[in-house]
């Protein structure tokens, strides 16, 4: 994969594929046809893992496990971008 992504590797998810660039991660799985998938969502790395956005009572969170991360607007917009470049390098090419 190019796009300036880098392979990494996930523990808990040992039969996917990783891909992070920056501080957003996806996790892909193998497809038949020899090709990646995604799958799940792109996530925002909260402490190396994984995190899933969250409201809170006191606000909006990228939480995993204990930790958390306000989700600011510039986290977001890097989520956000992570996410299109990731769709465009995904798509088959001709």
């Amino acid at each position: 994969m190019t796009h300036g992504f880098q392979i990494v590797a996930f523990p808990m998810y040992e039969s996917y594929v990783g891909v992070r660039k920056g501080n957003c991660a996806a996790l892909l799985a193998p497809q038949a046809s020899g090709g990646l998938a995604l799958f799940g969502q792109p996530a925002y790395l909260v402490a190396g893992n994984l995190g899933v956005k969250m409201i809170q009572h006191d606000g909006h969170y990228f939480v995993s496990k204990k930790e958390k991360l306000p989700a600011t607007p510039e986290r977001e917009k890097e989520l956000e971008e992570f996410s299109a470049e990731l769709s465009d390098a995904l798509l088959p090419t001709a």
